[in-house]
């Protein structure tokens, strides 16, 4: 009997076995028509990516040591924000670039997942159409 049915695989499957890690210079590819929108983009980007490094912690950390003794009798909390706001942005942009691959990952899966449910269907299909036949054959010459 000739095969009815050939499976062919998601390209997601051998493309999810080759790929290799996120890359952060994937991340930072900000294309957008506008100059000025882009530059500021870019820009936003560039400070962020500047004061959310644990290194701006560490600068951060020291000036407030540094001016400890003059804000001791102050009640301010500036000292806090300021060695707090680089490591809170550490750790957004931690959080959001694997909450960006985990979308796209699941995104991706769910797009060889529909795949997989077309071929399945195909191959019931195939199958549907050789039971058919064979149900055609054995009412034509009976069971033997």
């Amino acid at each position: 009997m000739p095969e009815l049915f050939q499976y062919h695989p998601h390209p997601r499957i051998a493309e999810h076995t080759a790929a290799g890690p996120t890359r952060v210079v994937d991340q930072r590819r900000l294309d957008h028509p506008n100059p000025v929108v882009r530059f500021n983009a870019r820009f936003g980007l560039l400070i962020t990516v500047a004061v959310g490094t644990m290194w701006c912690a560490y600068i951060f950390a020291c000036i407030a040591l540094i001016s400890l003794p003059d804000n001791i009798h102050s009640t301010q909390t500036l000292i806090l924000q300021l060695v707090l706001l680089p490591i809170i942005i550490v750790g957004q942009n931690i959080q959001a670039k694997t909450s960006d691959k985990r979308a796209e990952e699941t995104y991706r899966d769910a797009e060889a997942v529909l795949h997989e449910a077309t071929q399945i269907q195909a191959h019931l299909a195939a199958q549907d159409q050789a039971i058919g036949q064979i149900l055609d054959r054995l009412g034509r010459t009976g069971p033997t």
